[in-house]
């Protein structure tokens, strides 16, 4: 009996510990963004260009993610009319993403880096670290499929 109560709880136990490690792996890019609960505007934005199954994808991604007070910065009605041009808004979304998992340690040792849009940000690291001239305000947040830095402005092609 006492090697049957051991044998459940030895189970029981490893159960347990593998639901917490469960409960510990990060999420993906799109979850941790809604989980932070600052990213409801890019949220949207990632919904009405048809763009969170891709960052829910594999990866690895790295997004410069600009927070819902960045979008609101953007000149009155920009929002609105981008939510209704799939195609821009489709670019200006995948100008923030670039190719691969690159850490705040990494970004500050380039120049620029080519975004999934095509064209390639600048980073300058001078005065703290602005990419295209957004304030990188957070780093390194770590996702399943990639990393998140926060960005204080919406960044957009030339």
């Amino acid at each position: 009996m006492r090697r049957l109560f051991a044998s459940v709880l030895v189970v029981a136990l490893m159960a347990g510990s593998a639901l917490s490690l469960r409960a510990e792996q990060p999420k993906d890019i799109v979850d941790t963004a809604v989980a932070a609960g600052s990213f409801k505007t890019l949220a949207a934005a990632l919904t009405a260009a048809g763009l969170v199954d891709t960052l829910k994808g594999k990866g690895p991604f790295t997004v410069f993610a600009p927070t819902d007070e960045a979008f609101a910065k953007l000149p009155a009605g920009t929002l609105d009319a981008l939510l209704k041009d799939k195609a821009k808004l489709t670019a200006i979304l995948t100008y923030h993403v670039v190719p691969g998992k690159v850490m705040a340690a990494d970004v500050v040792k380039l120049k620029q880096a080519k975004t999934v849009q095509g064209q390639s940000i600048t980073i300058d690291t001078s005065k703290g670290v602005k990419v295209d001239g957004a304030n990188v305000i957070k780093t390194d947040i770590v996702c399943s499929n990639g990393v998140i830095h926060v960005i204080d402005s919406v960044i957009l092609p030339k």
